[in-house]
C-alpha cells in the first residue's frame, strides 16, 4: 500500500537547499525527498567499537561511573 506524506511550513532556506541537492544528484525533488526518507528509514545499525569510543570521547567521559549511569540511563528509558 502507498501512502501519500505531506510536510507544512517547511521554511525556505530547507527547501532551496533540498532543491540544490535534487538537481546535483539528476533527480526531482519527489524523488531527492524519498531517497533521504528511505535512507533515514533504514537506519538501524549498531555503532562500531571505534564509533563508541568516539563517542565516550565526545561527551568527555573520566571513569566507569559515568558511563554506566548514562548506559542505565539510556537502558531505562527504553
Amino acid at each position: 500500500m502507498l501512502v501519500n506524506l505531506s510536510i507544512k511550513n517547511v521554511p525556505d532556506h530547507v527547501v532551496e537547499r533540498l532543491r540544490a541537492r535534487a538537481e546535483r544528484n539528476d533527480r526531482s525533488l519527489p524523488e531527492e525527498l524519498m531517497v533521504i526518507i528511505e535512507a533515514a528509514a533504514m537506519e538501524n545499525r549498531s555503532l562500531t567499537p571505534a564509533e563508541v569510543l568516539a563517542e565516550v570521547r565526545k561527551l568527555g567521559l573520566s571513569s566507569p561511573s559515568e558511563s554506566t549511569a548514562i548506559i542505565r540511563a539510556d537502558r531505562d528509558s527504553r
